[in-house]
């Protein structure tokens, strides 16, 4: 059975340091794109709190403080929402260049060990058939397994995926049906 030379050695740690240092620019560039969106809320709201202030010392009465209060509740609820959104999109990316990386690397390190066991099957000594045949069926076995998991774990994101859209969708809904309550109420009272 043959190990692997120098040269192949060398070759599997320069891939698996590339690999590495792709995933961790990867990394960078999602936290970058997190404080990126972080700074551009917190300079809007900001401005917002400050518009939203000097609108309140301008209410002369409590039906306007009502009617001020009523339309900023919509669009909090909306931002918020935007926020959840872009912050899922930002973890889902980084998350799917994850997953792709582990799966190619998966698929060369599968690749590398069946290399392996076919070229010891080659040169396995007479009678060694039945152990080869034990090593490539739990390999088949693993695989398959992995296979199962991962299609699974790809199902699980999909199903998650859609709840949080459902969700933010619903969440839309509601904030816009009770900012519309809440100035017909308002409405009525002046």
């Amino acid at each position: 059975m043959t190990m692997l030379t120098p040269e192949q050695f060398a070759a599997a740690q320069k891939a698996n340091l590339e690999a590495l240092f792709g995933l961790t620019a990867k990394a960078f560039e999602g936290v970058e794109k997190l404080v990126e969106l972080n700074l551009q809320v917190v300079k809007s709201t900001l401005a917002e709190t400050q518009e939203n202030a000097q609108r309140a010392l301008s209410v002369k009465d409590a039906q306007e403080l009502l009617a001020l209060q009523a339309s900023l509740s919509q669009p909090v609820a909306e931002k918020a929402l935007s926020y959840s959104r872009h912050l899922y999109e930002i973890l889902s990316a980084t998350q799917n260049e994850f997953a792709r990386v582990a799966e190619t690397q998966y698929e060369e390190q599968n690749r590398k060990v069946q290399s392996l066991i076919d070229n010891a099957a080659k040169n396995a000594p007479a009678g060694s058939e039945t152990a080869v045949a034990v090593i490539k069926s739990a390999i088949t076995a693993a695989n398959t397994t992995y296979e199962t998991v991962h299609k699974a774990a790809r199902q699980a994101v999909e199903i998650a995926e859609s709840n949080f859209n459902a969700a933010a969708s619903a969440a839309s809904k509601a904030a816009s049906q009770a900012a519309a309550a809440q100035a017909s109420r308002t409405a009525k009272k002046a």
